[in-house]
């Protein structure tokens, strides 16, 4: 087992409700249960020695004559994992089945099944569970060789095998050694529960592997839905599989990723917890989603956040917190964990999100947006309670924040803030008008086009020729290349090219975009990132509307070479091409969909397809 294997060196499995990273050496390196933002019980990816884990891989001295590659079951989130020796060739093929009630549950199972399919292959496990993040001390319970009750704080976690593989206690851990010839199969399941539940008995090969066939039908009968035909089906079909993954069945709320602590520059400080669900990030997703025809998936989470605009505020008055559990409980108190080495040594490791308490008005033009789009404007009471919040943006627009980067060095007026509070008033006078709803509309006019005139005025900087991060400065901000996207100038307009050319020149190495350079507008953190995949996603949809289709495919092609080995994406791409931040982030994936529908939609025009 490699210390701390790349970002990049891993597949995502999920039942909807939780998610699991495996690494390529067979290990499950990172799982919280029973919901994404439980504490952990698998958390080596944040530390080697203390974290747990569980690996099943071919068992060879120091890995010596293995060569291992990872793929996923095609249009299905089924991880397999091959060992390629001079002796046999073998594979892990690991899976939780989705849970799709609106119902939550502490009861999750993960499955991997070992198999050869030529020669001969010994395989070793080892399970080493450690939970709440390492600090919580487990027993353990063997009944007989083939289950093993792992007994920590609340939740137990059940291992249960197939006959070929006998179990053997390890202090409070276990492990297994087991050899299988071609032809041959044996399974392990783990699953989770509250304290002192019983689980179904020890399951048969049989019955595993139909738990597989129902798991691949799923995914591949939910993939039928999307109506993307496009050059890079693929790809899109990964990106959905994996926002779909990213998404809590029980109410609909998407996280920013399966992971917390994961860095974006090695031994650096910014380290966030991303197991949340942003108002932003979820509501690009309805969009997309309508788009590629998940109109059930863009439903539940529009119901979920007309329910947090129903809630009622924050306790500073602001209608809506930037981000959430998935449940809809806003408190994230963000706390350190010492304990934990951190990826590769990048500390402090956090869990929790202070930003959570920040100001960050743009997320009331997601929001609006996401509840108005495609001319669903929902139930009455929603309307109202929609209505409330702009009416209160119209008080405080002009406000400074903290802006979309989250940026922990004081408050700015954001030209892409106010962008975004242009869009919900331009959405919601649209929406009022449209649908004859009592609203303010001659307040909100007034209100949408005095930001307008603002953005123009000092968003605005002479001398770059350039809309730019913020009134008082003259830093470029990747951001704003969603302008044309929402409407608020052509993608052809002679100041948004010029913007576009800036950019181009300041933010773009190969093809990859930095937010904005954080020397020339401090952020409060020390240290640097790479440059952000998101940005260079809206980098190509900018290129593409703008008419650069050569420039935008060129650009798109290249970032595909970034995707690791099964199509994930982390947040960032580093010096060397490697990936950075948590990890698979649903932002990128978002911003994958909407550049290769955009790029695809202008190369059929010019093609005249």
């Amino acid at each position: 087992m490699t210390r701390y294997p790349a970002i990049a060196e891993h597949g995502m499995i999920g039942d909807l409700q939780t998610a699991a990273l495996v690494s390529s050496d067979g290990t499950v390196d990172w799982w919280c249960t029973p919901r994404f933002d439980s504490p952990s019980v698998f958390a080596s990816l944040l530390d080697a020695e203390r974290g747990g884990h569980w690996q099943v891989a071919a068992d060879m001295p120091d890995g010596s004559g293995v060569t291992v590659r990872q793929l996923y079951l095609s249009d299905t989130a089924i991880l397999v994992t091959r060992f390629m020796t001079p002796d046999g060739v073998g594979e892990v093929a690991d899976f939780m089945e989705p849970l799709t009630a609106r119902t939550p549950t502490d009861r999750h199972r993960l499955t991997r099944i070992a198999r050869v399919v030529r020669g001969s292959l010994p395989f070793a496990l080892t399970c080493r569970p450690r939970f709440d993040y390492g600090r919580a001390r487990h027993t353990l319970d063997m009944p007989d060789g083939h289950t093993a009750v792992f007994q920590g704080p609340g939740t137990d976690l059940h291992l249960q095998t197939t006959d070929d593989v006998v179990l053997r206690p390890d202090g409070d851990d276990v492990t297994a050694r087991f050899t299988l010839t071609a032809g041959q199969m044996a399974a392990m399941t783990l699953t989770s529960a509250a304290s002192g539940s019983a689980v179904a008995p020890q399951p048969s090969m049989a019955d595993i592997y139909d738990a597989g066939e129902r798991c691949r039908d799923f995914w591949q009968s939910w993939l039928r839905s999307s109506n993307y035909r496009g050059r890079w089906q693929d790809m899109v079909n990964r990106s959905a599989i994996t926002l779909k993954l990213l998404t809590y069945a029980p109410t609909g709320a998407p996280v920013a990723a399966a992971t917390m602590g994961l860095p974006e520059q090695i031994g650096g400080e910014r380290n966030w917890d991303y197991r949340y669900t942003w108002v932003r990030d979820a509501s690009l997703s309805v969009r997309v989603l309508i788009d590629l025809g998940f109109a059930e998936e863009a439903h539940a989470f529009r119901h979920w956040l007309r329910e947090r605009v129903e809630a009622g505020g924050t306790a500073s008055g602001d209608p809506l917190q930037i981000m959430y559990r998935v449940d809809g409980e806003p408190h994230l108190t963000e706390e350190i964990l010492d304990h934990l080495e951190g990826y590769a040594g990048s500390r402090p490791v956090r869990a929790g999100n202070a930003a959570a308490d920040q100001l960050q008005l743009d997320i009331y033009g997601e929001a609006s947006d996401a509840l108005l789009v495609g001319g669903d404007i929902g139930a009455l009471r929603g309307w109202k309670a929609l209505s409330k919040v702009l009416d209160w943006l119209a008080d405080h627009w002009d406000e400074p924040d903290e802006g979309i980067w989250e940026t922990r060095g004081g408050r700015q007026n954001f030209t892409y803030s106010r962008l975004m509070t242009w869009v919900a008033f331009e959405r919601g006078v649209r929406a009022a008008t449209r649908f004859a709803r009592p609203a303010d509309i001659e307040r909100w006019t007034a209100a949408r086009d005095a930001v307008f005139q603002q953005i123009v005025e000092r968003g605005w900087h002479d001398k770059r020729q350039a809309f730019v991060q913020h009134y008082d400065t003259d830093v470029l901000d990747a951001s704003l290349l969603v302008m044309p996207r929402v409407g608020f100038l052509s993608p052809h307009d002679p100041d948004w090219i010029s913007t576009l050319d800036a950019m181009d020149e300041e933010l773009v190495s190969d093809s990859l975009v930095y937010r904005y350079d954080p020397a020339a507008s401090p952020d409060g953190l020390r240290g640097s990132e790479g440059t952000f995949n998101l940005c260079s996603f809206l980098y190509v949809e900018a290129l593409a509307r703008a008419g650069r289709l050569n420039q935008a495919r060129y650009a798109f092609d290249k970032m595909l070479t970034y995707a690791n080995p099964v199509g994930l994406f982390a947040e960032e791409i580093g010096p060397s091409g490697e990936q950075l931040g948590n990890f698979p982030q649903a932002f990128t994936h978002l911003a994958l969909v909407t550049a290769a529908m955009a790029l695809d939609e202008e190369l059929g025009r010019r093609d005249g397809g």
